[in-house]
């Protein structure tokens, strides 16, 4: 009868431990569009479907460049922080499985007690006579002690799985992360190559404003042009000259973000010129439904809502009885001569029922704060999903509104070079003043400048579609529970 009652005992907690209260968890729905609005037009890369797993700058060509985004990953203190705090969290999955598992301690003691004749409530015999009411006695304890959890209601279960599911939203923060600063890094170096282009172009056109500049003393030396001419075109070179000297600040604070980014000092670090020569690629965009899987910070955001709804039961966990099992094993005795004789074996087993009858209302506040932090999970997870849609959709009207620009851009480019061209000529012939050559070498070099900007804002446009759509990265990516 006693092992028949033990084994249905058993049996009863193996049944009851796989009892689960709270909600089961369902992935929220997001709202979503068949195809993007600014897709029309876009040229779809092809026959690429899909960005390079991993290294995505590659698309753009640039050794340099792939060689410093390389270095990102490993240098970055950024970087090494969100991997810390990955450690951290795996650290905590660890943590709260234990708990499924019963915890056993061990102790070992000695002691030593002599009574006192003068202690209160002794008889007055004891106190006359000699040797009545002391005495002194030792104790030598070796024991093992248990105690078990019985997870009736899931509540450490759900546990583990809210820190599994903290766990992969903290792999998924380390890869946004990664994919920020490495589109960062792109964006500094493709900023630093278009102040290179601007100083080649400055370089240029102060060796062409010298050139005018000798032209006009030339003419006021022979008496054909006035002083006012040789004024206008050292004014003209003087501000060039200013203009040249201004783009090498921002050309130092790249370089300087960069160093920053690969983990060097800026003194440790440089890049020789070499002007923006890039062109923006074709980029596979996909359809919207894909960004789900495509995005880590939306990947986290899912998986920050699992882990709500894993606090909601254990919440509710908590207005069932928590069972705990306790045993313990030793020896005892007066000396340790003797405490390991058959006689000093103890023992002890037994279970205790523990049930919260009145608190207040903290249950229901808890549980009631539980349900408010997964509606607050839903709606950063839906929110992320639609900033995500937006930064696809702003990028994709950028690159082709941009396209067009760069193309009219080159053509305004042309025709103020021939423009300016004819100026000179004419003003060589003495037809014209200098002040006609000066308003166009002012047109034709702010066309020049601008023509270099918008190529640099489709480039960053192009860098900032590509880590709108996820880099590389794919939900396959993300560590399994």
């Amino acid at each position: 009868m006693t092992r028949r009652t033990a084994t249905l005992a058993a049996l009863i907690a193996v049944v009851c431990a796989g009892c689960m209260v709270g909600p089961k968890y369902r992935q929220p729905s997001v709202p979503m569009t068949p195809a993007y609005k600014e897709l029309d037009g876009w040229k779809v890369a092809s026959p690429s479907d899909a960005l390079p797993k991993g290294p995505w700058w590659t698309i753009f060509g640039d050794p340099d460049l792939n060689a410093l985004a390389e270095q990102v990953s490993g240098a970055n203190q950024n970087l090494k922080i969100a991997e810390a705090r990955l450690r951290e969290a795996r650290a905590q999955v660890r943590f709260n499985r234990a708990a499924l598992f019963p915890t056993i301690s061990a102790s070992a003691g000695a002691s030593s007690v002599r009574e006192s004749a003068n202690q209160p409530f002794l008889s007055s015999l004891a106190r006359t006579v000699p040797g009545v009411g002391q005495g002194s006695s030792g104790d030598v304890l070796l024991g093992l002690d248990m105690s078990y959890e019985v997870d009736l209601w899931g509540r450490v279960r759900r546990t583990v799985r809210a820190a599994k599911d903290e766990a992969q939203a903290t792999a998924a923060d380390l890869e946004t992360a990664r994919l920020s600063l490495q589109a960062e890094l792109v964006l500094d170096y493709f900023e630093l190559r278009a102040a290179d282009a601007q100083q080649a172009l400055l370089d240029a056109t102060v060796k062409a404003y010298e050139k005018a500049l000798e032209l006009t003393r030339n003419r006021f030396n022979g008496g054909v042009a006035p002083l006012s001419d040789v004024a206008q075109a050292q004014t003209q070179l003087d501000t060039t000259r200013a203009q040249a000297t201004d783009v090498g600040v921002a050309r130092a604070q790249f370089e300087h973000a960069i160093a920053i980014l690969i983990g060097k000092p800026p003194a440790d670090f440089g890049l020789p010129p070499r002007p923006l020569d890039h062109q923006p690629p074709d980029i596979p965009v996909g359809l919207p439904s894909q960004l789900l899987e495509r995005r880590p910070d939306i990947a986290g955001a899912e998986r920050r809502v699992a882990e709500a709804n894993e606090q909601i039961g254990i919440a509710k966990a908590a207005y069932f009885p928590t069972v705990m099992l306790n045993a313990s094993v030793g020896f005892e005795g007066s000396s340790f001569g003797n405490v390991l004789n058959a006689s000093s074996l103890l023992w002890s087993i037994g279970a205790s029922i523990t049930q919260t009858i009145f608190d207040a209302g903290r249950r229901r506040a808890t549980s009631d704060a539980a349900r408010a932090a997964y509606d607050a999970t839903v709606a950063s997870y839906r929110q992320t999903t639609l900033s995500a849609f937006q930064q696809v959709e702003d990028n994709l009207v950028a690159l082709r509104i941009l396209e067009l620009e760069g193309q009219q851009q080159r053509r305004a480019v042309e025709s103020a070079e021939q423009s300016l061209q004819l100026f000179t000529n004419r003003y060589r012939g003495g037809v014209d003043n200098y002040l006609s050559v000066v308003i166009a070498q002012t047109v034709t070099l702010g066309n020049q400048r601008t023509e270099i900007d918008i190529l640099r804002r489709r480039l960053d446009a192009s860098v900032l579609l590509v880590k709108a759509l996820g880099g590389g990265w794919t939900l396959d990516d993300l560590p399994k529970q």
